[in-house]
């Protein structure tokens, strides 16, 4: 079945092409046909991974949505059913995108064409947290119950916690419990991972080509790898691998 990854959030700066890149790597590793799409119409930064073909869709003209680029974007999600699609959208466009798939049952309709739509909300810590919350909650009351939703916790701006509470303990996660397919976190490391991390995402690399890069140390490398290891073995149980991947892996930890 075919896969549409939608990266959604209200709030600015909190990681949402980062998710996007993270996807987008998981999926290319595991053999998938993949299609990549930048929506953002002020910071084009996952257009800027020149490990994908990332193909840009201007929703808004200036202050204005332009509804043929929306009808463009359904039509090339309806037109490659072997392919996971993966779109980045802008905070700028996240209410004029989520209002067009709400109004317009886009959603319904690729799903009756057969698609899977998954929802990737990004959670922060930090000032951003409350706003970010809120984009979770909106999210979750307007899609239909049929779109998956996976959050993405990102502590880089700091622990995600309210009154003593983790995420999974606040009452918006557990209004919207069943809703949740899975979580991934994206975990604070120490100044040195942050290092390496900042250095990779400013230079738009995935983290193969951070590893084969000679801009980093062999300790850098290996802090990369790491992390890498860390978020692709959440990613297989929440995202799921191909049929081939997974026979491969049983027949690996067999031997």
């Amino acid at each position: 079945m075919a896969k549409a990854h939608f990266t959604l959030q209200g709030k600015g700066g909190v990681g949402k092409s980062l998710v996007s890149a993270l996807i987008a790597q998981h999926r290319h590793e595991n053999g998938i046909p993949l299609i990549c799409v930048d929506t953002d119409p002020v910071n084009a930064t996952f257009a800027g991974y020149t490990a994908f073909d990332v193909q840009r869709v201007e929703l808004m003209n200036g202050n204005k949505i332009d509804e043929s680029e929306f009808d463009r974007l359904m039509e090339m999600i309806a037109e490659n059913p072997n392919s996971e699609i993966v779109i980045d959208n802008g905070a700028s466009s996240f209410i004029p995108l989520s209002s067009y798939l709400v109004e317009n049952q886009a959603i319904e309709l690729l799903q009756s064409m057969g698609h899977q739509i998954v929802v990737h909300p990004v959670i922060t810590g930090g000032q951003a947290l409350m706003d970010t919350l809120t984009g979770f909650d909106s999210l979750a009351n307007q899609f239909p119950e049929t779109a998956e939703i996976v959050v993405w916790l990102n502590q880089y701006f700091g622990d995600i916690a309210q009154d003593g509470k983790t995420f999974e303990q606040m009452k918006v996660y557990q209004n919207h419990k069943s809703r949740v397919n899975g979580i991934i976190t994206i975990a604070k490391q120490s100044d040195l991972f942050g290092r390496d991390v900042k250095a990779m995402l400013e230079a738009r690399q995935t983290f193969d080509q951070a590893m084969k890069s000679e801009n980093y140390n062999f300790m850098s490398k290996n802090r990369l790898r790491m992390m890498k290891q860390h978020l692709f073995e959440q990613m297989d149980l929440v995202l799921g691998l191909p049929v081939k991947s997974a026979k491969k892996e049983k027949a690996t930890n067999a031997d």
